[in-house]
């Protein structure tokens, strides 16, 4: 019986490995050992960030929040605390976007907030 060989298999599996490490530099997008380490950090990078990203949006509007906030004369803590009281449900993704964009109702979500 023929010896069978994993050569079209393998010389595809190396392809892609390459194709994903396209750009990089040195023997990162050459050598497909060097290459498919460099495919899995990157590939667990993206994973990470991905995620990671959450978290850097929701604390950029916070901070959009506190500055808008403190401008009406007020904290960050009590302003969700007095949105909590009161009953208002927005998240801070909203709330962050009225306080760019319409200051006008973001005041009175404010004011809604200090009664309470």
């Amino acid at each position: 019986m023929p010896r069978a060989t994993g050569n079209v298999a393998a010389h595809r599996r190396h392809k892609k490995i390459l194709n994903i490490t396209k750009g990089q530099r040195a023997s990162r997008h050459i050598h497909y050992k060097v290459a498919n380490e460099a495919m899995l950090h990157s590939l667990h990078y993206a994973y990470m960030h991905r995620r990671q990203r959450k978290g850097d949006f929701r604390r950029l509007w916070i901070a959009r929040i506190n500055a808008a906030v403190r401008a009406e004369g007020m904290s960050y803590s009590t302003f969700i605390d007095g949105l909590n009281k009161a009953g208002i449900d927005i998240n801070r993704k909203v709330l962050a976007d009225m306080a760019v964009r319409d200051p006008n109702a973001f005041a009175k979500v404010v004011a809604a907030a200090k009664k309470s």
